[in-house]
């Protein structure tokens, strides 16, 4: 199956030329790369990324009792009387 036919991809090139104009459009397609190429580099350091912690990380357990308990939430109150800027974030 073709995702485009060659009469529609005919349309699209009129339709760049017209929009982007002669001059513009060897720039707009330039950055165009640009943007891809950048798009894949992070896309690969991402995978990267992601593959080398399943790595590292622990087999998961079934047993519920057997994984470490979440630590309990840090709650911190301002004192009486104090503005909104003077609370800690």
């Amino acid at each position: 199956m073709r995702l485009l036919s060659p009469g529609s991809l005919l349309l699209v090139t009129v339709f760049a030329v017209l929009l982007f104009g002669g001059k513009r459009l060897p720039d707009a397609a330039r950055a165009l790369g640009r943007s891809l190429r950048i798009l894949k580099s992070e896309g690969r350091a991402l995978r990267r990324e992601f593959d080398s912690g399943r790595e590292g990380a622990a087999p998961a357990s079934a047993d519920p009792a057997a994984r470490p308990a979440a630590e309990p939430e840090r709650v911190v109150k301002a004192a009486p009387g104090a503005s909104r800027t003077d609370r800690a974030a």
